[in-house]
């Protein structure tokens, strides 16, 4: 996103007037892909965000989303992310804390309303735990489902797969089964291999060729 030398000076305005109104709570502030970034204290959240919603020179009335990344190389892997707006005076701010999977986040549905789904979702997705969140469930993923899928560990066939069972007359859940046996590519691009003049004929032959000549 590109912003005006002003636009610049203002969100760095802004970064300087909350660091210096919690000194506390706030690590760091810095400009990234033409936002202002406000990396904060976990157990501060409730009080930053309040903060932000309510200081006149912020006003960020409205909680765009809240969000998780994982980084298993980390001592907390996970981040999570609060994008805020303020209508106001048309600035966006993230907010960004550290979490690890035994150190639950203070819940902001207090300070918005909407953190209540967005918070389940983080919570279904990476196991990050909201203390204080009024109805903490799965928003996702099944019942009774394992794992949380958006983590870099959790296989991408999944753990379980599904299907209807003519006997049971019902869905049934059962451990992943491939299909079918694995295949061995040359990772050769079809398009390289038919124009490689060193490839045998038949091996550049593309599915479906033998149709024009049957």
């Amino acid at each position: 996103m590109l912003l005006s030398s002003e636009q610049i000076e203002a969100l760095q305005d802004l970064g300087q007037h909350i660091a210096a109104a919690l000194p506390d709570e706030v690590r760091e502030t810095h400009l990234a892909q033409g936002e202002l970034v406000v990396s904060i204290n976990r157990h501060d959240v409730v009080r930053v965000l309040t903060f932000l919603r309510d200081d006149p020179n912020c006003l960020f009335v409205q909680l765009i989303d809240v969000c998780g990344v994982d980084y298993p190389d980390r001592d907390e892997r996970f981040e999570v992310v609060y994008n805020l707006l303020s209508l106001k005076h048309n600035q966006r701010v993230r907010v960004k804390l550290p979490a690890a999977e035994d150190t639950p986040v203070p819940s902001v549905v207090d300070v918005f309303k909407a953190a209540n789904w967005f918070e389940r979702e983080v919570w279904d997705m990476y196991g990050v735990f909201f203390s204080g969140h009024p109805d903490l469930r799965r928003l996702l993923t099944d019942y009774g489902f394992e794992g949380h899928p958006l983590r870099k560990d959790f296989p991408l066939t999944g753990l379980v797969e599904m299907r209807y069972d003519d006997e049971q007359a019902r869905v049934v859940y059962e451990p992943v089964r491939l299909t079918q046996d694995f295949r061995n590519f040359d990772f050769l691009s079809p398009w390289e291999g038919a124009l490689d003049p060193s490839v045998e004929a038949a091996a550049r032959a593309l599915p479906g060729d033998e149709k024009a000549t049957g």
